[in-house]
C-alpha cells in the first residue's frame, strides 16, 4: 500500500540530534548478531538497510523490534530487499518501489517519513557486468531514482536518499583506482548519473565532512582486502538542502567490519542538528 505524498512529515525532535544510519549487511538472518550489536553500541536513531536477502515472511522483525526499533520492510527472497528502522518510533510508510518500469520486482526502493524526515532507503543495481543489460538497468534505475528525488526537491519536504549506491563517484573514493577500472561501479555513465543526482541540490553528507576522501565504507572478502585496507566508497546518504543545513558530523563505523563473521560493508552516518 502507498500513502499519499502530499502533506508534512511529522513534526521532528527539535530538542535533539539526529543520527541516520545506512549499512548494508548482506544477508539479514546471517549477520543478525551483528546487526543487533551495532545498534546497541551505537544507537542510530534511523537506520536504513540493505541486501535483506529474506522474504517478508522470514524477516527477523521481532529480534529488531526487541532491539528497540520499529521498522518498515520490503524484503525478497535470496537476494536484494531493504528496510527503515526508527529509535523507539514507528516509521510511515511512504512507497515501495521506484516509478517508470511496472515490471520491475526487485525489492530495492523504500520510503518512509520518520522523525520529521522524508528518508528513501535504496539498493542501487551493481550493473556488472558491464556493458550489457544489467549495466543498462542499472542506469536506467538511476535515471528513476533522480525522477524521484526531484520530485521530492519540488514538494519542499526535507529528505534524504541513504544506501548502498554501488558507484565510486570518484577516484579518490577508491584505494586502488586501476583495480576497479572495468567494473560498473566506476564506468563515465555510472559517475555521470551520480553527479546528476547531486546536481538536483543534493549534498554527500560524508563527502562534506571529509571532503580529501580516502574514507571507505566497503572492503570485499576476497584477497586480504580489509587487512590490507584496499577498500572503497559506495555506501552514500545525500541530503536534501535543509537537511544540508542541519549537518553536524559523518563518518563510517569501521571496526564493526572487522568483526567475525561481519558484512563486507560498514555502516555510513550522518548527524543532523
Amino acid at each position: 500500500m502507498r500513502h499519499p505524498d502530499a502533506g508534512a512529515a511529522p513534526a521532528s525532535r527539535s530538542d535533539a540530534r539526529v543520527k541516520i544510519a545506512t549499512y548494508n549487511v548482506n544477508g539479514i538472518k546471517a549477520r543478525l548478531p551483528r546487526l543487533l550489536e551495532w545498534l546497541d553500541e551505537t544507537q542510530p536513531d534511523i537506520v536504513c538497510l540493505q541486501e535483506l536477502k529474506s522474504s517478508d515472511e522470514t524477516l527477523p522483525i521481532k529480534d529488531v523490534e526487541a532491539a528497540g526499533y520499529g521498522g518498515v520492510w520490503h524484503g525478497q527472497k535470496a537476494f536484494n530487499g531493504v528496510a527503515i528502522l526508527a529509535r523507539g518510533a514507528e516509521p510511515v510508510l511512504v512507497r515501495k518501489g521506484l516509478d517508470g518500469e511496472p515490471e520491475d520486482e526487485h525489492s530495492r526502493y523504500i520510503e518512509a517519513d520518520v522523525m520529521g524526515i522524508r528518508v528513501g532507503g535504496l539498493y542501487l543495481p551493481n550493473g556488472n557486468p558491464q556493458p550489457g543489460p544489467k549495466f543498462e538497468y542499472k542506469l536506467r534505475w538511476m535515471e528513476r531514482l533522480r525522477a524521484r528525488a526531484a520530485e521530492l526537491m519540488a514538494q519542499e519536504i526535507p529528505f534524504l536518499l541513504a544506501g548502498d549506491y554501488n558507484v565510486i563517484p570518484t577516484d579518490d573514493d577508491i584505494a586502488n583506482p586501476r583495480s576497479m577500472a572495468d567494473d560498473a561501479l566506476m564506468q563515465p555513465e555510472s559517475r555521470a548519473a551520480f553527479r546528476r543526482l547531486l546536481a538536483l541540490g543534493l549534498t554527500d553528507g560524508l563527502e562534506a565532512r571529509h571532503p580529501k576522501g580516502r574514507l571507505w565504507t566497503f572492503w570485499d572478502y576476497q584477497a586480504g582486502a580489509w587487512q590490507r585496507d584496499s577498500g572503497f566508497r559506495i555506501d552514500h546518504l545525500l541530503l536534501s538542502p535543509e537537511l544540508a543545513d542541519r549537518l553536524v558530523d559523518a563518518g563510517v563505523d569501521k571496526d564493526h567490519r572487522g568483526r567475525e563473521k561481519a558484512s563486507d560493508h560498514a555502516a555510513t552516518w550522518v548527524v543532523l542538528d
